[in-house]
């Protein structure tokens, strides 16, 4: 192979006009050096005073033999004048009548500013890292005015103009009017100092809709530290934006009801096992504690000891499932006193769905709770003066209207048995049938046996006389250990008279059971049929209802519903002893 022909092929690849060649033999000695060589570094052309220097005084550290081929390297040359500057070669090795020689083919690099370590780049990666960037990033360079000198087909997607309408232009053209006249100042103050600028900025598309993008500006620095172009590489961000967006007005949400939260409701987080985390300040302010006394602590520091084990077992094995749990909560103040707090704890779940942590918010409903406190008392006077009138209006109707009547039926008797007249026999069965109606008022007002012998005698007696007169079959069942006090008894018994009124009225049925129980340290009292029923929660609650709950509640008991269409109603009835 003739060595000038070879030297004219490596001068055809090489990077162009501006790149330098360098012919060195296998010991590093310059055999031939063109004019790009002896200008980058200061030496003159006309005298060939490159020619036998060894290579390595003009780029230390050079390895011709490690360079492989197809590798760019970077390395520092050394001027004449002793300065350092950063170059890029490539090494082509070949023989020729048996020697081996290195052509070296570099190009001076304008801006010095970033290259400070030796690095090697293989052509392929490169090609891959321009895809790589090509098809993700917005990419443009600009000249030192900002006019556009080349895009990539990723800005002419993102910007909808064409290549052709924004070469020459300057990014005004893409100018979006939402940033202040001082944020593009100091981007370009940035950037014209040969500084790297980062930020965010929204642009405008060719049909008028807005984008945004995270953007880096790069200056390019020629040899006195002065930009000559910019590359400019942006990320297209619309969507994240829009997210960020809808996060800010959430959060802004979220702040708004924790605020409103936190000015109207008493709120506490606790851990998963009830250690207090957080308190707000209505609690300490209903509490009597301060934040210090309450951190750290758990629920008891509050407790009044009003609630049985039971209800705080049900409510810990409620949230400790993950379930919410409702209720009312009687606590009592650092200082003693008593408060009543509508409280819903809610469970925060772990990725097991096993609670972490706690959430309890209560609002104050002492005046509340006292007003029904209040509205229970009267309620139970009302009931008691209600029987009492009853007990009275009774005893009125049996000993005086009745014996009365009784005392004309005798007489009405006597002057039959002088004379005989249809008038007197039927007065003597208006008489009859009057006094049967009194006497049946009176037990409804007030039976005497209930007051004389107790409950379960009463209650038998009334409902052989139930059965007699609606012709409807009572099973009756009483398992009662002792008497109960007064108002105990008078609760079930109108419960029971109640509620089997209404299965006279509404049920159409001709059977009934009635079941009295002790068990666990209360009276449990069960109604049912087997009849028509209804749907809870389609029938309007009447006065009869509304009479036994008040009842119920006055001897400090619970009554309950449960009915199902065509199967059946059941009471149920439940008092301490």
């Amino acid at each position: 192979m003739d060595w000038n022909n070879h030297l004219e092929m490596e001068k055809e690849n090489s990077f162009g006009s501006s790149e330098a060649t360098i012919l060195v033999n296998e010991s590093g000695v310059i055999s031939f050096a063109n004019q790009q060589v002896y200008e980058n570094f200061g030496y003159l052309y006309l005298n060939h005073e490159l020619i036998g220097e060894k290579l390595l005084n003009l780029m230390p550290g050079a390895n011709l033999q490690a360079s492989g081929e197809g590798e760019i390297i970077h390395q520092f040359g050394i001027h004449r004048d002793g300065h350092t500057f950063s170059l890029f070669f490539r090494v082509n090795a070949f023989s020729l009548e048996k020697e081996v020689y290195y052509l070296v083919v570099f190009h001076k690099v304008k801006d010095q500013s970033r290259l400070n370590q030796q690095q090697t780049y293989p052509i392929n990666e490169l090609v891959d890292l321009m895809y790589a960037l090509d098809e993700s990033t917005i990419v443009a360079f600009t000249d030192e005015k900002g006019k556009i000198q080349s895009i990539n087909k990723k800005f002419c997607e993102v910007s909808q103009y064409s290549a052709a309408e924004l070469i020459g232009k300057d990014h005004r053209i893409i100018n979006s009017g939402y940033h202040s006249k001082e944020f593009m100042q100091n981007l370009w103050r940035t950037i014209s100092t040969g500084s790297v600028w980062r930020g965010e900025i929204k642009n405008r598309a060719k049909d008028g809709t807005y984008y945004w993008v995270d953007t880096t500006i790069v200056p390019f620095l020629n040899e006195i530290g002065s930009p000559y172009k910019y590359l400019a590489i942006r990320k297209e961000i619309t969507e994240y934006k829009r997210v960020v967006e809808e996060l800010k007005k959430s959060v802004n949400k979220l702040v708004d009801f924790q605020f409103a939260l936190d000015a109207s409701s008493i709120v506490a987080i606790t851990d998963q096992r009830g250690t207090i985390k957080f308190v707000n300040d209505q609690f300490c302010r209903i509490s009597e504690f301060s934040k210090e006394e309450l951190i750290g602590q758990n629920h008891r520091i509050i407790n009044s000891g009003f609630h049985s084990r039971e209800f705080f077992n049900d409510l810990w094995r409620t949230i400790s499932s993950g379930k919410v749990w409702k209720g009312e909560i009687k606590n009592k103040t650092k200082g003693g006193t008593y408060y009543w707090v509508d409280t819903t704890i809610v469970p925060f779940l772990d990725e097991h769905n096993k609670p972490y942590q706690y959430l309890a918010i209560r609002y104050e409903v002492t005046k509340r709770k006292i007003a029904e406190e209040e509205i229970q008392k009267m309620t139970g006077k009302i009931i008691d003066v209600q029987e009492d009138e009853r007990k009275r209006l009774s005893r009125e109707l049996h000993d005086g209207i009745g014996q009365n009547l009784y005392s004309h039926l005798i007489t009405i008797n006597r002057l039959q048995t002088e004379m005989s007249h249809p008038l007197l026999d039927q007065m003597r069965d208006e008489a009859t049938e009057i006094i049967e109606e009194l006497r049946h008022l009176s037990w409804e007002l007030r039976p005497s046996v209930l007051d004389d012998l107790g409950l379960f005698p009463a209650i038998r007696s009334y409902l052989v006389r139930f059965s007699e007169h609606h012709h409807i079959k009572i099973h009756f069942d009483c398992y009662l250990n002792c008497r109960l006090n007064t108002n105990k008894e008078i609760t079930i018994y109108r419960v029971i008279q109640e509620a089997l009124t209404n299965i006279r009225k509404y049920a159409q049925t001709e059977e009934a059971t009635v079941t009295i129980r002790e068990i666990d340290n209360e009276i449990r009292v069960v109604i049912e049929d087997e009849g028509k029923g209804f749907d809870l929660e389609k029938v309007t609650r009447g006065v009869g209802l509304f009479s036994m709950e008040e009842r119920a509640k006055a001897a400090g008991g619970n009554l309950s519903l449960h009915s199902v269409e065509e199967k059946g109603t059941k009471v149920f009835l439940e008092i301490p002893l």
